[in-house]
């Protein structure tokens, strides 16, 4: 007999031996019903055969594997746009403010629009660089420019850069701008005398002035400010730290942020270019001022932001070395504002050098300033 497993082998047997017959045989069985025949088992699954091994493709993959999908096309690069020049960016939103004059006593749409726009652009301009901001620290008014245009402006520019040490975002230094802006339209609708009297005010004189922050935020919102924050700030723009400013006499905490920044920018940018006939103050000298007043006037931090921005000894601030060496502050360093980048330009003797030779004091401990030289001086 030939097992079904032993075919699919391929293996045959020999068949075991029949058993014996028994001595007397059973009465035969009563025959069964005719049936089918029996099915053979079914034979059992072959197993499959191994994989046969697959051959690489040039690309590292299999066969079967999907080709990798083709690198997505560099986007190109957008071309970036060419930086602003300072003094004409300037220049614009002076120019600006110089028409606003005209509707303070008018009537007319104010152009937020295009005021919103400038200041933007500055903003973009001020994270490049500090060029629009060394164009407003410019201690001199152009002959014949109004005033007050230029100071706002001035402000405008400062309280932008102070608010970006300080954490603030594009928005809200634009925001920001347009109130350092609009700070002074109230004073355009006072007497030019007021503005330009180098002694102390009379009692009238002086609650007039005094009243030119409500003026000023009352002005603003006439003209519709696309934020509320614009008139606030201006309102509280001469309110101080302890409660010594005004028009409210508001303390700490209840002056709204942005006016403290602006009340700063605005009160270095008065003592630089007075409007008055009284004697302007340089930087390094206006810096030293704010500084002695900061428990009174403005929050610390607020002060360390300007500082850090302004420096002692801005750009373009001729110096004297301990080591009487003569040079000229060529950039300020915003973690050490004592100790800035300088152009040496006289030996200890007063001898000009021949060629410039740039020292960083950040650099040089050994090294310091000792104070400003005047022109009469040198």
């Amino acid at each position: 007999m030939v097992r079904m497993s032993d075919l699919v082998r391929g293996i045959t047997r020999e068949a075991p031996p029949k058993p014996a017959a028994p001595a007397t045989p059973p009465p035969a069985p009563p025959a069964p019903p005719e049936s089918r025949q029996a099915e053979p088992p079914p034979a059992p699954a072959k197993p499959a055969p191994p994989p046969a091994p697959r051959s690489r493709t040039s690309y590292g993959g299999l066969p079967s594997d999907p080709p990798p999908a083709p690198a997505a096309a560099a986007e190109p690069a957008r071309p970036e746009t060419p930086a602003e020049d300072p003094q004409k960016l300037f220049g614009e939103l002076q120019d600006l403010l110089g028409e606003v004059r005209a509707l303070v006593r008018g009537s007319g749409d104010f152009p937020w629009d295009r005021l919103q726009s400038i200041l933007q652009r500055a903003v973009i301009s001020l994270e490049r660089s500090s060029d629009v901001f060394w164009v407003a620290n410019n201690p001199a008014a152009p002959p014949g420019v109004d005033y007050l245009a230029f100071h706002q402006a001035r402000v405008a520019v400062m309280a932008m850069r102070v608010g970006a040490n300080n954490g603030y975002d594009h928005a809200r230094l634009v925001v920001l701008g347009m109130a350092g802006a609009l700070i002074d339209v109230g004073l355009w609708q006072m007497p030019e005398a007021i503005l330009r009297r180098a002694d102390a005010l009379t009692g009238d004189e002086l609650t007039a002035y005094r009243s030119h922050p409500r003026m000023s935020a009352e002005t603003i919102r006439r003209w519709g400010p696309p934020d509320d924050r614009i008139a606030q700030t201006v309102l509280e723009h001469h309110e101080r730290e302890q409660g010594q400013g005004f028009p409210q006499g508001l303390t700490g905490a209840a002056v709204e942020p942005d006016a403290k920044v602006v009340g700063l920018a605005d009160l270095y940018a008065g003592l630089t270019v007075p409007a008055t006939a009284r004697p302007r103050l340089r930087p390094h000298e206006a810096v030293r001022e704010i500084v002695k007043s900061r428990h009174e006037a403005f929050p610390t931090a607020l002060v360390k932001a300007l500082l850090s921005e302004i420096s002692v000894f801005p750009p373009g601030t001729v110096v004297r070395l301990n080591t009487e060496e003569i040079g000229r502050v060529v950039a300020v360093n915003r973690n050490h504002p004592l100790r800035p980048r300088v152009e040496i330009m006289a030996d200890s003797k007063g001898h000009r050098l021949p060629a410039p030779k740039v020292i960083d004091l950040s650099e040089a401990p050994f090294l310091y300033i000792t104070g400003p030289v005047t022109e009469g001086s040198r």
